[in-house]
Parts: C-alpha cells; structure tokens; sequence
C-alpha cells in the first residue's frame, strides 16, 4: 500500500459485505455483560484496555515536576490511518462494536469530568485543572497509572505526552498544549462519544448495502482523506482538501469515468455568481492574470470582451467563465472526472500548502488531493495499455490535454464518518465538520481550530 506505513496482515478472507446476525448478536451482548457486572476491571476501563498495547507509547505518569516550559514541538501532518483495513469493511463495523463496549462501560462507570473554563494550559504551567486533566485522559487511556502526582498543578512532559496522544486520536493539532479545540473535544461527554460510535456504525452499514465491489475509491470528508481500495483492501491513501460549511462536500456514490489531463476549468455558475464576479468589479485585472476567458451562454461558444461587462449586474447563467490549462488552473494538471447530481468531482490543485493543515475544510465543495498522480496512475492501471505507471508521467511531461475515457470506470463514495477503530484497539473521532451528526453532538460540532489559515482570497478554487 502506499503512501501508509504499516504492518503487513494476511488478505482479507472475506469479502465486504453487512456483518453477520452472530456478530451483532455477540456484540449486543458484550454491551449487556459488561453494564451488568462491570467486567472491566476498576479503577479505570482504561488500564486494561491500553496497557497491553505497547506500541501505543501511552506514558505512565510519574508525577516528575516540570520548572521550565516545554518547548513546543513541531505538528508534523501524519493523519493518515494505518493499515489495509477500509471504512467500508466488515472488519470496521466490527472495531467499531468493540469500541463500543469499550465506552458503555465508560457511560456505566459515571463518564469523565468535565474541565471548567477556557484558559490555555502549557508545558510547565501551573494550573489548579491539571489534576481533572490527568484524570480526563486517564479515562481513555492517554494515561496511565496513578499516585500522588494526578494531584499536582504542573503541567509536567508525562502529561504533555498523553495530550499530545489525545489530539492525535480527535485529529488536532498535536501540540502538547490544551488549547481551545483540544478543551472541547476533552469536554465532549462520554455519552455523546458513545452515540457517536453507533451512529457512525450505521452510516457504515449503509455503506455495506451498496453493491459489493473489490475495487473503489471512498472520501472521508470530516478525516479529510482518501482510500483506494483493491480486492477488499486499501492500496493507497491521500490526504484530500474538501468543501467548507458553506459549500460542503456531498454525501454520495458515483462512478469514475474519465481522466482528464491538463483540463479547462468550466467555473460553476455558482462559483462565478458569488466569488468571481464581485471581485472583477475591484480587480478587474484578475481575468488575465488567472488565465479565465468570458464567453457567453455556452462554455465553447466564442470569446467576449470582459471590459464590456458590468459586473455589478452580471448574471452566470448567460456570462460563463472558462480558465485555461496549465500550472494556475484551480483543477491542477488532472482532474478525475465522475457524474452525479452535485457536478463535485476530484482533482490536482495549485494550492499544495493546504495539505499541511490538519483541518482541510476550504474548497468549494470538490476534493482536492495529495500527489493525486499516484492516485491517478492507480485507476488508470486498470486500463488496457495504461498498466505501466510511466503511462501518466509521459501524459504530463508532453503537456497536452488528453481526456482518458475510463473501459472498467471505478465506483466512488464521498462518505462522512466521524468516529472509528482500528484494529489495535484505539479509536479516533473527528470534527463534525457539517454538523450532520444531529443535535445530541452540539458540542462536537463547536470543536474548530483557531489558528487555521482561512480559505484562499477570492474563493475561485473548487
């Protein structure tokens, strides 16, 4: 698999497909079990179910008193999920059922404590909340162990460690530091994680009624990645730019039909009616510089000359705009072209620097995504006479527009799962980016990064 490192596992021996009644029946009744008798050992569910993993690194707190504040280490993007496990699995739902177990038995023992006010906390602060830190991350195992240290007020490198794991596993910034977003996902109560879990194990399920398919590409938008599945398993997975709240990415499933090298940008109506045409009446100059042409009704029809236009009374349904080829086109040198409802497709971009955000919630509804050449190459191997990966590098080295019409076109999900396991056990959540989980994750939803950049100035990428 590419661009993941992991483990090798044994192929999947089963193919993906709506887990069996025996699994949800035994599931069911490790839930019961385990708010009957309370099987998991006190003080905390925690203990036992991190201390056996070791390559987790969860520290045991020492209590080791910090004088000096911690330097802050670089948040270096590694957001990607391990291994070939896809979403859409079998395998998923049943790391999800165990996870859920995992927190009704958390729900049963009375949740977590909820840290009151919104100052930051640092390295090598002091701070009277740290002792309801220690015992919040000690809850899901970002920390282990205990003794006289929980209550001490220094914000020691044990305890930057376990909330650097924390951020981690809800897709922060992993810092070191209680900021804001990281005091709100600590905040968000067990019984909310806990609907999140079932929810999102629904969504899954819904997934596994689709046709079964050995090979697709599936979007997880609020995990702002992507994984390329082949023969149940991921071969690649990328990083991928998706659509802000106000032009979020759709939920769906589509089918890929076409590359397209070196495209023309046929800006969407929309797009020109409330980004593009505003700014021309400021920046005039913006036409030319970002290469797009003004032609009229029909996106081929002849051009126009854009000085004769008022902006201010414009209307996108007669006025189209068309952006050439090359290095500036919001699409990139390739877009991956899929039909569906919502005209969102896939594509390279300019603007590769987003990549190094951990929240990637800016375009205007299509994905954008990482060394989208290797994803490229990867659904053109299936094609006779495109198996060799030089296929496309020669495609883009020539420099010409060339729209490859797909004979075997790939299934794609744009999905939106913002809870999940992973076969060793830890389980992630993210943002609710769109607030599509419903009112009982209020909270989640408020969970943003402040320091994120904003969209880029004009909004004219897709």
């Amino acid at each position: 698999m590419q661009d993941v490192t992991s483990t090798p596992r044994t192929a999947s021996t089963g193919r993906a497909r709506v887990p069996s009644a025996r699994i949800r029946c035994v599931a069911a009744l490790l839930v019961i079990t385990a708010a009957a008798v309370g099987w998991l050992p006190a003080p905390s569910l925690a203990d036992t179910w991190w201390d056996g993993i070791q390559s987790f690194g969860t520290p045991d707190y020492t209590g080791k008193r910090t004088t000096e504040r911690t330097p802050i280490k670089p948040d270096v993007v590694n957001d990607l999920r391990p291994g070939t496990v896809p979403y859409r699995s079998e395998e998923m739902v049943t790391f999800i059922d165990k996870a859920i177990v995992q927190y009704q038995a958390i729900v049963n023992k009375g949740g977590w404590p909820k840290i009151p006010g919104n100052r930051m906390m640092r390295p090598g602060d002091d701070d009277e909340r740290l002792p309801i830190v220690r015992r919040r991350l000690r809850a899901t195992g970002e920390l282990k162990g205990s003794g006289s240290g929980y209550e001490d007020y220094n914000f020691d490198s044990t305890t930057e460690e376990a909330v650097r794991r924390f951020q981690e596993r809800h897709g922060l910034r992993v810092s070191g530091r209680v900021d804001q977003p990281t005091l709100a996902a600590l905040n968000v109560s067990a019984e909310e994680r806990l609907q999140q879990l079932e929810l999102n194990r629904q969504r899954i399920l819904a997934l596994l009624q689709q046709p079964v398919e050995e090979r697709y590409v599936l979007v997880n938008s609020p995990a702002f990645q992507l994984e390329a599945v082949d023969r149940y398993e991921v071969a690649q997975r990328h990083r991928v730019v998706v659509g802000r709240q106000q032009r979020e990415t759709p939920e769906l499933r589509a089918t890929i039909k076409a590359l397209n090298f070196f495209p023309h940008w046929k800006v969407p109506d929309s797009v020109a009616q409330l980004d593009v045409f505003p700014r021309l009446v400021k920046e005039p100059e913006y036409l030319d510089k970002e290469k797009i042409r003004v032609v009229m009704n029909d996106f081929n029809g002849p051009e126009i000359d854009a000085t004769a236009i008022d902006w201010t009374t414009a209307d996108s349904t007669k006025i189209k705009l068309r952006q050439d080829p090359g290095p500036q086109n919001a699409l990139g040198l390739v877009r991956i072209d899929m039909q569906n409802e919502h005209g969102v497709y896939m594509h390279d971009t300019p603007l590769k620097t987003l990549f190094e955000q951990r929240a990637r919630a800016f375009s205007a509804g299509c994905v954008r995504v990482q060394d989208v050449f290797k994803l490229v190459s990867w659904i053109a191997s299936f094609e006779p006479g495109w198996e060799n990966p030089g296929q496309v590098d020669a495609v883009i080295e020539a420099g010409l527009p060339l729209d490859l019409q797909l004979t075997r076109p790939i299934p794609v999900y744009f999905a939106y799962i913002t809870a999940w396991a992973e076969q060793d056990g830890m389980v992630h959540f993210r943002t609710d980016i769109y607030n599509r989980d419903g009112q009982p994750f209020a909270a989640a939803a408020q969970i943003v990064d402040p320091d994120a950049p904003p969209p880029p100035s004009g909004g004219l990428a897709p």
